[in-house]
């Protein structure tokens, strides 16, 4: 949040910050499958503390230069480092989990560090951003991904995944052969459109609107805290409920609140809009994971979590671009509007997830 807000106040156009939102992912799209390859055989810990070094490192650029230029550079450190950590993070509690209810538990509860960093992150960078200026901020960020690594020093890695002997090299795009993983990554590239268009379209709403930068923070913040809520409660029904459901009714709610959350003035209406999407979007990722881990075998589950973040993470390159571009030319209600009924279209694909249903 306090990188687009910064171009914004320097004067930057809605164009410049779609593209500085970019290069949050640019980085990601090169790595995410050489990262995905490497996680298989390392594991846990040595592709973290890569990532733990690029991001302090990319955000400390930001403290001491903060000019857009340098908060590009350190868009692409910060962007890279968060990928990799997730795909190593992602593959291990994968692996540790026995059964798809363990799987869809044990997401539920990963799922629920990105929110909460999502809550904790635009409030904190708001408020000081308020009171004590944009470098704080910066140095708030630079400091946080170091605690990561005191959190998992101590975790035991999970002996490899040996491959069959004899057993033929296999292509990453292999993966995109099996109908599932096509309906899947579809389903999950328009999702994850919904958070990048949320992530652009709500400061500059709110700075069009007149909103604060704390204002802002509180409405993002609203947004990863109700997401965070619904990942607490979903281990307790794991075993009641599918995966597909749960992701169809997501979209067509999406859907729906996309169209009318345009329309709300007030930071009050935005907020309320804005935790109501965290709710409905807050279910999705364990449902993704778990239905990923089932359709992969064990010993390439990293390169499926890396193509998945590829894939996103070209959309996420591209769509800030896009959503730049439509909000400078026809504003960004537009963008909201165009992208909801993108997610609804789209819900026809989640409810082919159904165990036994084959592509038309």
């Amino acid at each position: 949040m306090a990188a687009p807000l910064l171009a914004l106040r320097e004067g930057y156009s809605p164009l410049a910050v779609g593209f500085l939102l970019a290069l949050f992912a640019l980085t990601q799209v090169f790595l995410a499958l050489p990262a995905g390859r490497y996680v298989d055989r390392h594991g846990l810990k040595r592709p973290l503390g890569w990532s733990v070094l690029a991001a302090s490192t990319g955000a400390g650029l930001a403290v001491a230069f903060p000019v857009f230029g340098v908060l590009c550079l350190s868009a692409l450190c910060t962007g890279g480092a968060t990928g990799v950590a997730s795909i190593a993070l992602q593959r291990h509690v994968g692996r540790a989990a026995q059964g798809p209810t363990e799987l869809k538990e044990v997401f539920s509860w990963l799922s629920i560090g990105p929110a909460v960093s999502n809550f904790i992150g635009p409030l904190s960078a708001g408020l000081l951003i308020d009171h004590s200026g944009f470098r704080a901020a910066f140095l708030l960020m630079a400091l946080l991904p170091v605690a990561t690594w005191f959190w998992i020093r101590k975790t035991v890695e999970l002996p490899p995944v040996l491959a069959v002997p004899g057993a033929k090299t296999q292509k990453t795009w292999d993966l995109m052969r099996e109908p599932l993983m096509r309906r899947l990554m579809g389903v999950n590239w328009l999702l994850s459109s919904c958070w990048d268009v949320h992530t652009f379209v709500v400061p500059v709403l709110g700075h069009e609107r007149g909103f604060s930068a704390s204002v802002i923070g509180i409405i993002l913040g609203s947004f990863a805290l109700s997401a965070t809520l619904v990942r607490i409660v979903l281990p307790l029904f794991a075993s009641r409920v599918r995966e597909w459901a749960v992701v169809t009714t997501a979209m067509v709610l999406t859907a729906l609140l996309f169209g009318i959350y345009p329309l709300m003035t007030s930071a009050w209406s935005m907020g309320a809009c804005s935790v109501m999407l965290g709710l409905v979007l807050g279910s999705v990722q364990p449902m993704i994971m778990s239905t990923l881990h089932q359709i992969t075998p064990p010993a390439r589950h990293g390169e499926a979590l890396g193509l998945r973040l590829m894939s996103i993470n070209a959309s996420s390159v591209l769509m800030p671009l896009l959503f730049g571009t439509a909000g400078a030319v026809v504003g960004v209600s537009v963008v909201f509007w165009t992208v909801g009924l993108a997610v609804g279209a789209g819900s026809h694909f989640a409810w082919q997830l159904r165990p036994g249903t084959h592509p038309p």
